[in-house]
C-alpha cells in the first residue's frame, strides 16, 4: 500500500490516523520483518496487523568469497520460490530482484525459463527482495536492477507499483535514475513504458544483430523483428531522453565474431546508446557455451572502434551460482 492506501485501510479499521504513518516508516524505513518490531504501537493494533503483515522466508543465503556478492532464495507465503542477488560496488549496493515467479520467455541460453512461468509477483513481493536484503546485510541499497527471474514487462502494473513504493519519498526513496529494468523486448509495453515517461533505465536484452540469429536464441523473436524492438527503444529514448542499454549475451559461436560486432554496429548506428557485453553462462540443459575473453575483446574493440558506447559486464558470484535462474532451479530440483 501507498501512505494513503494504508492510511485509509487505518481509519477504517477504527484507529487514529497517524498511526499510519507510523506503521509505514517501520515498514518501508526502519524495513521490520514483524509487527512486534514496531515499538511505539499498542498491542491492538499489533493483534490486528499481525494477521495480513506477510515478509518473505529467506531459505538459502550464499556468499561470495571472491567479491562479496550474496546470493538469497526467498519463500513466497503460497510456497512458491524465487531468488535476488546483493552485488556490492565502489559506487554503491545494487539489488537485482525477480519479478515473477519463473519465466514464459524461453530464451534458450538462460536458466530462469527452464521451469515455464509459475505466476507474477505482487508489488511487495517485488519490494520485499529490496527490503529483506537492505535489512539482512545491513547495507543500504543504492541501485536496483529488475533483471532476475522473469520478464517484467509481462508484469506491467505490478511492475509500475513497486516503482511508486520504491522511490516514495515517505520511504526508501531510492532515485527512478537509480533503478534499471530489462526486457526481452515485449514492444507494445515498450512504447506503454515510454509514455510514462519514468527517468529510469531500459535495458533490452537484444543478443543478437539480425532476426535470423535472434530467433535461434529468444522466441520472442519470431514475434517482434529487431526494426520494431529498434524502433520501440528509440521511441523510448525520444520520451524520456534515457539512454538506452542493449544487452548482448556472448554465446560462442553463435554471435561472437566480428561479423557479428559489424552487423551489430551497422544496426545500431549513431543512436545513442550503450551495449553490455555479457560472457553467457552454461547451463547444463543446454549445449551453449561462453565465448572464450579473447572474441569478447575483439567484438568491444571492433564496437568501439565505431563509436559504440560499450562495456563487459563484470562477472560476480561465480562461485555461488548467482547467474539468473542458476540457484532457483539447483534448489526446486532438490526438493
Amino acid at each position: 500500500m501507498t501512505l494513503d492506501e494504508l492510511t485509509n485501510y487505518i481509519i477504517k479499521q477504527g484507529f487514529p490516523k497517524f498511526r499510519a504513518k507510523q506503521i509505514y516508516g517501520w515498514m518501508h524505513v526502519k524495513l521490520v520483518r514483524n509487527v512486534e518490531q514496531m515499538s511505539n504501537l499498542p498491542k491492538s493494533i499489533k493483534a490486528q496487523l499481525a494477521d495480513s503483515f506477510v515478509c518473505l522466508e529467506v531459505l538459502e543465503r550464499l556468499e561470495s568469497k571472491v567479491d562479496g556478492t550474496n546470493k538469497f532464495v526467498f519463500r513466497l507465503i503460497d510456497g512458491n520460490v524465487i531468488e535476488s542477488v546483493f552485488m556490492p560496488y565502489k559506487h554503491g549496493n545494487s539489488v537485482c530482484i525477480s519479478s515473477q515467479a519463473g519465466c514464459r520467455m524461453g530464451c534458450k541460453f538462460c536458466a530462469s525459463t527452464l521451469m515455464g512461468l509459475e505466476r507474477n509477483l505482487t508489488p511487495s513481493e517485488m519490494l520485499d527482495q529490496v527490503y529483506a536484503i537492505s535489512y539482512i546485510t545491513g547495507q543500504r541499497i543504492s541501485n536496483v536492477v529488475v533483471m532476475g527471474t522473469g520478464e517484467p514487462l509481462d508484469n506491467y502494473d505490478n511492475l509500475l507499483k513497486f516503482i511508486e513504493l520504491l522511490t516514495n519519498e515517505d520511504g526508501l526513496n531510492i532515485s527512478k535514475r537509480n533503478i534499471t529494468v530489462s526486457s526481452c523486448g515485449l514492444v507494445p509495453e515498450i512504447y506503454r513504458l515510454a509514455d510514462e515517461k519514468l527517468p529510469i533505465t531500459f535495458a533490452l536484452s537484444l543478443h543478437a544483430p539480425t532476426d535470423e540469429k535472434r530467433r535461434v536464441l529468444m522466441p520472442v523473436a519470431n514475434k517482434y523483428t529487431i526494426d520494431e524492438e529498434i524502433s520501440a527503444c528509440k521511441y523510448y529514448y525520444e520520451q524520456t531522453g534515457r539512454r538506452i542499454t542493449f544487452e548482448y549475451s556472448l554465446v560462442a559461436g553463435e554471435n561472437d565474431t566480428i561479423e557479428d560486432a559489424k552487423e551489430l554496429s551497422d544496426l545500431l548506428g549513431d543512436f545513442p546508446c550503450h551495449v553490455n557485453l555479457i560472457p553467457v553462462n552454461p547451463i547444463k540443459e543446454r549445449d551453449f557455451q561462453r565465448s572464450d575473453k579473447n572474441s569478447v575483446e575483439k567484438f568491444k574493440v571492433f564496437l568501439e572502434k565505431n563509436a559504440i558506447n560499450v562495456t563487459i559486464r563484470r562477472g560476480m558470484g561465480k562461485d555461488i551460482n548467482a547467474a539468473c535462474g542458476q540457484l532457483r532451479k539447483k534448489y526446486m530440483d532438490a526438493q
